[in-house]
């Protein structure tokens, strides 16, 4: 069931937000395809509209102003149509999302907490660090002593029709991840390049 402060975050930016929004619940909650119903919202500004987006990105993510302000930033010493990529790598490859991409948990906001509370290592290293930076051949795997924890029970199952993403995968067998590629923007939910423009007023 989706908390009512996620319900209104929802609302107000669209049910890519959270997983708990993309479902016919929301849906018929709201209307068509997550909007306000029958209310014609307002046309937005231009600024309107890169604030939504920042919005809807800091809230998908789970990070804070000042991360999502320091990607951008990071992201905008790439000159030229590489800035966009960079900036979607660099939002990618945090450890929470990227444990998220492998169907380990049901959200970010979920394994944020896996990853806080000891659950993995990388590189033979244990991270609590949800936004920990990922490299290329990065090797994440379940610390051996959280295996048995109830929220890694029936991965196989969970994982048995999942869809990986091109750039990383998870061996059941080994129970660890491997970063195998940059991260290729698939999101046409996320407007990247509004967000760039907002932090470049």
């Amino acid at each position: 069931m989706i908390s009512k402060p996620k319900f209104k975050i929802c609302r107000r930016l669209g049910p890519g937000v959270y997983d708990k929004c993309q479902t016919s619940k929301f849906t018929t909650a709201t209307g068509k395809s997550g909007s306000l119903g029958a209310r014609r919202p307002k046309a937005l500004s231009e600024y309107g509209a890169q604030l939504i987006e920042k919005q809807k990105i800091r809230f998908s993510y789970g990070i804070s102003e000042r991360q999502l302000s320091n990607y951008v930033k990071k992201a905008s010493h790439v000159k030229g149509a590489g800035t966009t990529e960079k900036f979607y790598e660099e939002l990618e490859s945090r450890l929470d999302n990227a444990i998220y991409r492998m169907g380990l948990g049901s959200s970010r906001r979920a394994t944020r907490q896996m990853v806080s509370h000891g659950h993995f290592i990388v590189n033979d290293k244990k991270v609590t660090i949800p936004s920990y930076e990922l490299k290329l051949g990065d090797i994440i795997k379940i610390r051996e002593g959280s295996r048995a924890k109830k929220i890694f029970n029936n991965i196989a199952e969970k994982l048995k029709d999942y869809n990986f993403p091109a750039w990383i995968s998870f061996d059941l067998e080994k129970m660890e991840g491997k970063v195998l590629a940059k991260p290729k923007n698939t999101e046409s939910f996320l407007d990247l390049n509004a967000v760039l423009e907002f932090y470049s007023r």
